[in-house]
């Protein structure tokens, strides 16, 4: 995607919470000679050896100062400062003061959070005019936001190290306060760019989808439901819902596979498949893997060592 960039794999600690946070303590100044390179680069829009992951990242200074770049802007943070950088953006960070730095970094697969009943939310955070740092403002102007965004982040790695009986649900909400708090103080309407309207207009057409997922889905016949041409549904598909519709459509049968693999019945791979829609074995697999970053026996072995099937 971005040749002259690292392209970072993330490594879950929990594969379903599709996430990662962990902190990140030193003492370690970066040279003037780096600060005055990555200053010129960013200046120049050049951003070779910066880097980019799918996740979404929150940062959160503990302690000392950090600089961060992405293409928009540059951003110094300190003690009690939050940054946000959204899905494949690039971006780098500096240590930039004497003393020690300590923060903690979170990065999100916000996918794996849509479902039917926050897909009217979500997808205000689907990235499809303009990346999510554009919401760090509110960090900058909002003390409020920014001090509950702040307990939140610490609250989830708290969770993620004490691993306590229900930590997924603790865990899982307040990743979801996070985004409240994002939508709620959106003064400058960043992610209000879709159209209610328009995602009440294409809701036959989702609900079709999430009833017939075991079916052959023809785009012709879905748009008919919604009284569009082909070419008009899958462009108003994309605004409205924040995907294609055919990553939709994969999307929601490897939910449902998922289901069908968490209550632990006696079903092959192939039959899991063929019950979610994918008369292509090869396929599901692919399609799996794209949304899960594991195969479906990797994914069913996971949840037997987490203790959630027999």
């Amino acid at each position: 995607m971005y040749p002259e960039m690292r392209y970072e794999h993330v490594v879950y600690q929990n594969p379903f919470l599709a996430m990662r946070i962990w902190q990140i303590d030193s003492d370690k100044l970066a040279s003037e000679e780096t600060r005055r390179r990555t200053e010129q680069d960013w200046r120049q829009s050049r951003y070779s050896g910066w880097h980019y992951h799918e996740e979404v990242e929150f940062l959160l200074i503990l302690k000392g100062e950090l600089t961060a770049f992405c293409k928009e802007e540059r951003l110094l943070l300190r003690k009690g400062d939050v940054a946000l950088f959204g899905s494949s953006e690039p971006h780098t960070t500096l240590h930039t003061k004497s003393g020690s730095l300590s923060h903690i970094v979170l990065q999100i697969d916000l996918r794996k959070y849509w479902d039917p009943s926050t897909l009217g939310s979500m997808h205000h955070f689907s990235e499809v005019i303009r990346p999510l740092s554009s919401l760090n403002y509110i960090y900058q102007e909002n003390k409020e936001a920014r001090t509950q965004t702040a307990a939140l982040i610490r609250e989830i790695y708290r969770e993620m190290n004490e691993g306590r009986i229900g930590y997924e649900l603790a865990v899982s909400s307040k990743i979801k306060n996070v985004l409240l708090l994002l939508l709620r103080n959106d003064t400058r309407s960043k992610l209000h760019y879709a159209n209610d309207k328009l995602q009440e207009r294409l809701q036959p057409a989702i609900d079709y989808v999430e009833q017939h997922l075991g079916e052959r889905l023809s785009v012709s016949e879905v748009s008919s439901l919604v009284n569009m041409s082909y070419t008009h549904f899958i462009k108003t598909f994309r605004r409205g819902v924040g995907m294609s519709f055919t990553d939709f459509v994969g999307y929601r049968r490897i939910k449902k596979a998922e289901q069908r693999l968490l209550t632990g019945e006696d079903e092959s791979i192939a039959e899991v498949a063929e019950s979610v829609g994918f008369s292509n074995l090869g396929h599901f697999y692919e399609t799996f893997r794209r949304w899960n970053d594991c195969s479906p026996k990797q994914f069913k072995d996971r949840l037997r060592k987490s203790g959630e099937i027999g």
